[in-house]
């Protein structure tokens, strides 16, 4: 046993050496694959002999714990907030207060601005304690589980030299690269469901600050470790050394493993102040996070306590705010794109310029509307923001520099790939191309959703397969995929070598033990994204019954509303739809539900729905819906006189109370319901 004991101890300390030099450091000396290797082996170990565990071992980066509700907790100094200017002659008057007040030689410290959530941090014997955010700058939520999956926090410091207890405080922050996959991801599930892109727009994350915050209030950890969220160290608290200015004691902070921003640096005059913000303001475009400015403090730890600070700020701080990225550029066309589900995106194709860290050549316009509103023409010179966001925006036009040959943009009538006239719904902004089936975009973006890793999972098969499959002519829907044989890839396909052509059949064929639930959201009805499919499968049990549902039926499904319900109408009403279904059966898809995977655990729920709001103390919600179901009952979104019982938690919303007591729906408690499925 002592053999283990030291096998963990001294894998978890090289683990956490590498972390540090890794996240901290820049400076990795193994490789990402060797790194994830050695931690494979800790959990492993940590699995088979839970009790030698450390209490900060690596493997708490990747998260597990479900934190069903945030305690908040007093800070034990206020996190007070700086004064923001957008002026330069607002620093020029901090400078001259600050030096009317003293004759001392002293110094100034500048930093970047991070552009995210501020955390308190508190160690006891060099042991992360407890993780604070900001919340209303005198109390905030502990965050704890959360902040132990950034990879920057550390969980055990370095040395020996640090006090036996402090409190520090930073920033966490999303870089850019994991805002751009976190958002590329929910795009991804947005499309799938068949949002348009005005839709998805307003649905993706708007900036990093925002998607950071998110995260860091998420209730399983395993989840935020996902988020690759990161953490700069600015400000020490609680410390007594012999360290005199603030400038030091981030250096000493350094040492114990903090990451810092290397990018400080002390100034001694005002002209060297503006020098750093003229040189950042450039530069912040090549920096692999956002920054919305710069911070100036005055670093000598005896005139921070001779200046003071108001009730809300420090008076020795302030922070100098950069105005929202913006560029000029030229708008040389206006194109159009054509989605799966036949939604028209207008596309702005511009003369390239350079926008926060990357070369813009295209922007969205979103949609006819937005045109006309900002009369967008062709050849007009347009300012663009990127603003956190994927996807640059066009946010004005320089209507002053036209020339008198311009033309208002008059909106396509037609779809661009196939010529059928567009259509638009009434109280919709979007056009759509009708012509699902014959379409080439929609049919290839219809056939790459159904092969994708949360539908069919046929990995073989890539967006540049599909499109050489149906250029050939080979694939026009999605039951053409069951019809090919290997000659048809191999020998009439150009570049596909034996062994390729041999993964892409046998690819599709183990697709046919996809489960019924899968199966319904990769067919891609509008709308139906894998939750609703599965509650569509455990309602109907089968595509027959699916077939045969009325509208009625259907708005009685979980989660069904009058638009779903509308479009799964729609779809089973198409003869095309409907023999595609007929030829998959044939192939051998799963289409029946397999009941021993949703085996009811009692059926002491049957009969009976529920509505589950609030916070609660036993299970997390989506744990208290699995047991509902797993008993035989029904969750529902909304209180309706179908409701048997609303479930309450804390900060439970007041209009379902409301709406609950009208309807004499019964409200019961999380231990009344414990007591109910008998656990």
């Amino acid at each position: 046993m002592q053999e283990i004991e030291d096998k963990i101890h001294n894998l978890s300390k090289l683990l956490h050496q590498y972390n540090y030099e890794y996240y901290v450091l820049s400076n990795p000396t193994i490789s990402d694959y060797e790194f994830d290797v050695l931690l494979k082996e800790l959990q492993d170990l940590e699995k088979q002999y839970p009790q030698l565990a450390h209490e900060d071992s690596p493997t708490k980066r990747v998260g597990g714990s479900i934190t069903k509700k945030f305690e908040t907790v007093v800070h034990s100094e206020p996190f007070l907030s700086l004064g923001n200017s957008y002026s330069k002659e607002d620093l020029i008057e901090f400078d001259a207060r600050i030096r009317k007040n003293t004759e001392q030689t002293f110094s100034y410290v500048c930093e970047l601005k991070f552009d995210g959530v501020a955390i308190g941090l508190k160690y006891k014997n060099g042991k992360l304690n407890m993780a604070v955010t900001r919340g209303d700058g005198l109390q905030g939520d502990v965050v704890t589980e959360n902040a132990k999956t950034i990879a920057s926090i550390p969980l055990k410091l370095s040395g020996n030299e640090f006090p036996e207890e402090f409190e520090i405080r930073g920033e966490v922050f999303m870089p850019l690269k994991s805002f751009a996959g976190l958002n590329n991801e929910k795009r991804k599930e947005l499309e799938d469901l068949g949002y348009d892109e005005e839709q998805i727009s307003d649905k993706l994350f708007k900036n990093p600050r925002n998607a950071a915050s998110g995260s860091l209030k998420m209730q399983e950890s395993a989840e935020v470790a996902k988020r690759k969220l990161d953490c700069f160290m600015y400000f020490v608290s609680g410390v007594d050394n012999e360290v005199n200015s603030h400038f030091e004691n981030l250096q000493m902070a350094k040492k114990w493993g903090f990451k810092v921003s290397e990018h400080i640096k002390i100034c001694h005059t005002i002209d060297e102040i503006m020098q750093y913000i003229d040189f950042w303001e450039k530069e912040r475009e090549t920096l692999p996070f956002e920054i919305d400015g710069i911070v100036i403090k005055v670093n000598e730890y005896n005139m921070q306590r001779l200046l003071g600070a108001t009730a809300k700020s420090p008076r020795w701080a302030i922070a100098y705010k950069y105005k929202a990225q913006r560029v000029s550029t030229v708008l040389n066309t206006i194109t159009y794109q054509v989605g799966r589900t036949g939604a028209i995106t207008p596309v702005a194709n511009l003369k390239p310029v350079f926008l926060a860290g990357t070369t813009v050549k295209r922007a969205s316009l979103y949609n006819a509307d937005y045109i006309t509103q900002m009369d967008i023409r062709e050849g007009d010179t347009v300012f663009v923001e990127k603003g956190g966001e994927i996807i640059p925006k066009v946010v004005a036009v320089a209507t002053e520099q036209r020339t008198l040959f311009s033309e208002p943009t008059v909106y396509i009538q037609n779809c661009p790939e196939c010529g059928t006239e567009l259509m638009r719904k009434e109280g919709e902004a979007i056009h759509y191309c009708s012509n699902e089936l014959g379409c080439p975009p929609q049919i290839k973006g219809k056939i790459e959703h159904f092969i994708g890793r949360k539908a069919m999972d046929i990995n073989s098969l890539g967006e540049k397969t599909i499109e050489a499959l149906y250029d050939a002519g080979l694939v026009k829907n999605i039951a053409d995929l069951y019809d090919l044989k290997y000659e048809d890839v191999f020998g009439k396909l150009e570049g596909f070598k034996e062994t390729s052509s041999q993964n892409i059949i046998e690819g599709i064929e183990l697709s046919k033990k996809i489960p019924f639930e899968r199966v319904l959201f990769a067919i891609g009805i509008r709308y139906v994204g894998q939750t609703v499919a599965k509650k569509l499968a455990l309602q109907f049990r089968n595509l027959e019954a699916l077939k045969l549902a009325t509208r009625e039926q259907l708005l009685n499904t979980n989660e069904i509303g009058e638009i779903i319900a509308d479009s799964i109408i729609d779809y089973f009403s198409n003869g095309a739809y409907l023999q595609q279904l007929e030829r998959l059966e044939k192939a051998g898809l799963q289409f029946t539900l397999d009941e021993t995977a949703y085996a009811l655990k009692s059926e002491s729920l049957l009969g009976k729905s529920f509505v589950v709001s609030g916070v609660f103390n036993v299970f997390s919600r989506d744990e208290m819906k699995k047991r509902i179901e797993e008993n035989g009952g029904k969750v529902l979104s909304g209180v309706s006189a179908a409701t048997s019982f609303l479930i309450a938690g804390d900060k439970m919303g007041p209009e379902k109370r409301k709406k609950a007591e009208k309807l004499n729906v019964p409200i019961i408690s999380e231990e009344e319901f414990i007591t109910m499925i008998g656990q």
